[in-house]
């Protein structure tokens, strides 16, 4: 019987890639996003198309709807990976904006699993994996809110793995460091929305990071493309025995490594330097 997913966040990078990457290896898969030209080019690739926003439970209420209708009820993977980075120092950064940040890349992707898992629990088997991020596990100065949104993933995701321990569904994390797409362009976004940089404390490097990122952002070796983490996300679906944590890219593995290995002290030093 063919595998049926549910890959979020599908309009580019990551999850335009895995999405279209799933198809060509035999997948049936429900791609979402929020704009009518990201679903038109989808569905064109053979995909099945559907509108959702994290922010809108209605919208997650009737994704879910709409796939069980067409699958008959059964789903075999649940790849959540929509989210979105709201940059700005932590002092600097509205109330609001923090809720929106909790809303999109935490209490949304909770609100989806929670419904997925009765489905998995009936059929007897399930794959659930989140992407994650270094963030979630190390912190980055001006990345709070995004970080702490990665925290809190990583910590009831794995209460939630540990709580399904025998009910033939595996939960698992993907935590990837620097990645090709247009993550941090888009942050530009929701910085410019909600931070105001002209009365802040961190005015100065404000201006140096826009200037780094209007000239192409940070160029780095170490950073692959979305097929890295289609190699990892495979893995987490198809092994017998999927891993809780998949690091991909080596400035996450080095990220990881030193959390290990540093007192905290010198890690959160070195870390401060970094971004």
């Amino acid at each position: 019987m063919e595998k049926s997913i549910i890959v979020t966040g599908a309009s580019s990078g990551i999850g335009a890639y895995c999405a279209r990457a799933l198809k060509a290896d035999g997948w049936r898969v429900f791609a979402t996003a929020r704009n009518a030209q990201d679903l038109e080019a989808l569905e064109a690739d053979g995909i099945e198309a559907l509108y959702l926003d994290y922010t809108e439970p209605e919208s997650i209420e009737a994704l879910v709807a709409e796939v069980l209708s067409r699958t008959d009820g059964r789903l075999d993977a649940l790849y959540n990976n929509g989210a979105y980075a709201q940059p700005g120092a932590v002092e600097d950064l509205p109330v609001d904006a923090l809720r929106l940040q909790f809303e999109a890349n935490f209490l949304g992707w909770h609100d989806l699993t929670r419904r997925i898992i009765p489905v998995m629990r009936a059929q007897g088997h399930g794959r659930i994996v989140h992407c994650s991020s270094i963030l979630g596990l190390v912190p980055v100065k001006y990345r709070g809110a995004y970080v702490a949104s990665k925290h809190a993933i990583e910590g009831l995701m794995l209460c939630q793995r540990q709580e399904l321990d025998g009910s033939g569904i595996h939960v698992s994390l993907i935590e990837p460091g620097p990645i090709a797409s247009r993550f941090a362009n888009n942050g530009l976004e929701w910085f410019e929305k909600n931070i105001d940089r002209e009365n802040s404390a961190h005015r100065e490097e404000y201006e140096a990071q826009l200037k780094r990122l209007t000239e192409g952002g940070t160029k780095s070796r170490m950073k692959l493309g979305p097929d890295a983490v289609y190699a990892v996300l495979r893995h987490a679906l198809l092994s017998k025995k999927p891993r809780p944590h998949y690091l991909v890219t080596w400035p996450a593995k080095i990220g990881a490594g030193l959390k290990r290995l540093l007192p905290a002290d010198r890690l959160y030093r070195f870390l401060a330097t970094q971004a």
